[in-house]
């Protein structure tokens, strides 16, 4: 349930997490925007009657026209463990990407080398290294096809800018309302259909898995791969990775495994 404007997904003592809008900015920039943030330091003020100033950290970012899981760390310990963990390739994330056009391959593993211009705010791409390119790798497999539009489950093995909207323009799957990265016109509102579903990752404190999972927001599009994720034909599994491996846990819970690099080791 929404608390204080929030969709809270996760909640202890260390950490929190949040279900991002596509409006929504992580930190404050030029713009003026309140940030997510704030709003979050505003909440645990308001929930737990904290006198004074309320310690919010921020170990990771999403783009502003992107939606899902957003962690803040509640805590300088968790924040630095945290963001080592984003750093270090301990975090697993996978979003969901509705393109205009079915990928060539139903799964694949796509690598690049990408270069960023920071005065367009753009990443660049090319195929083969070349000097001061980062190599820009992800994997996807095609969950879904809507009638003009296709979801994919995109898992990134590398975090660079814009890696995602680069990558699968490249392929010549723009993500709908993507205009800078190719898309055929823009979403209401400015935002694209590019939303983090996932982070799974060893509590930073605890040493115990956490599964942080976000619905998308609603939408006409992602309310019918919604519905059709969730109701797939009778005796039909649908498509490749529509349904759940067998014995996985709740959302936003532990699960028996994470499949990410081992974590570093903390001192208590």
């Amino acid at each position: 349930m929404p608390e204080n404007g929030l969709e809270l997904l996760y909640e202890d003592n260390h950490l929190i997490a949040v279900n991002k809008r596509p409006s929504d900015i992580v930190q404050g920039d030029k713009s003026g925007d309140v940030p997510l943030s704030d709003r979050v330091r505003e909440y645990i003020k308001s929930r737990y009657a904290r006198p004074g100033s309320v310690f919010v950290g921020v170990p990771h970012r999403l783009d502003r026209p992107t939606s899902g899981v957003v962690l803040f760390a509640r805590t300088s310990k968790a924040l630095q463990r945290m963001a080592l963990l984003f750093r270090e390739g301990g975090v697993a994330k996978k979003y969901w990407a509705m393109v205009q056009a079915r990928p060539p391959r139903g799964e694949d593993t796509l690598v690049h080398y990408l270069t960023r211009n920071p005065g367009q705010n753009k990443s660049y791409l090319a195929d083969q290294p070349k000097p001061g390119a980062q190599e820009a790798r992800l994997k996807y497999r095609l969950l879904l096809s809507l009638e003009r539009y296709h979801l994919l489950e995109v898992e990134l093995g590398t975090g660079r800018h814009h890696q995602i909207r680069a990558q699968l323009a490249r392929i010549g799957c723009p993500i709908k309302g993507d205009l800078k990265y190719g898309a055929r016109r823009s979403n209401p509102g400015g935002g694209i259909h590019l939303h983090a579903r996932e982070v799974c990752f060893v509590h930073p404190v605890r040493q115990e898995p956490v599964r942080i999972i976000a619905d998308p927001p609603p939408d006409p599009l992602w309310d019918e791969a919604m519905r059709r994720l969730a109701a797939p034909p009778a005796g039909d599994p649908g498509p490749a990775g529509l349904l759940p491996p067998e014995g996985l846990p709740p959302e936003n819970a532990a699960p028996p495994s994470v499949e990410h690099a081992p974590p570093p080791a903390f001192p208590d």
